[in-house]
């Protein structure tokens, strides 16, 4: 029961973000192939990461390739589709946002299934999370999200957490892996919204 709803929620996250990097192949007018690339790098570039980093090899995907056939069934889908929605831009955000809270709090589970601690069940699901957007925009020619002044890796941080601590607090791992995605998506949600950012750092003269 628990493996099945965090399956559903992991194989969500992958639709979402195969979406957004086939919307930014269709701003930057690629063909199909263009397409095929940034849904794939941006729907398994994360957690390809995580299981290098983790050792878990084969990669998920290569031990299922349904993974990247959908990645590319959603490319193709939306090779013809891509047109018909007015602000492709901040259609793309809003995916993220719900992509960037999914893959935070699946990532952290799959590293806590694969024996690795809590500290870095919360990296590996920030990775996770941002790492195939990251892949995506470099491609497409875009100013990384993980760049703007937005909050973005503080979301995916907070999602994490929420699950991670959920957890061990006590709760139940459903009520922990939404938990953790409402965190995520409503502290992103509120950037996207309100512009929130986290304070920079500001040049100073030298001390003399």
């Amino acid at each position: 029961m628990l493996q099945g709803i965090a399956a559903v929620l992991d194989w969500f996250g992958l639709v979402v973000f195969a979406t957004t990097g086939a919307l930014v192949a269709s701003r930057k007018e690629m063909d199909i192939f263009g397409f095929a690339l940034l849904a794939t790098a941006a729907g398994i570039g994360g957690g390809t990461l995580r299981d290098v980093l983790l050792g878990q090899l084969p990669v998920f995907w290569v031990q299922q390739p349904a993974y990247l056939l959908v990645c590319v069934g959603v490319a193709a889908l939306l090779f013809f589709t891509a047109h018909i929605p007015q602000s492709r831009l901040t259609l793309v955000l809003w995916l993220d946002a719900i992509g960037l809270a999914l893959f935070a709090v699946t990532g952290a589970e799959k590293t806590l299934l694969s024996g690795a601690g809590p500290v870095v069940a919360v990296a590996m699901g920030v990775m996770t999370a941002t790492f195939g957007g990251i892949i995506r925009d470099i491609l497409g020619g875009e100013t990384p999200i993980i760049l703007s002044r937005e909050i973005y890796v503080t979301a995916a941080l907070l999602a994490a957490l929420v699950f991670v601590a959920g957890l061990t607090l006590g709760l139940t791992h459903p009520v922990a892996l939404v938990s953790g995605f409402v965190a995520g998506f409503v502290l992103r949600a509120a950037a996207l919204i309100w512009g929130w950012s986290l304070p920079r750092y500001r040049s100073r003269p030298p001390a003399k």
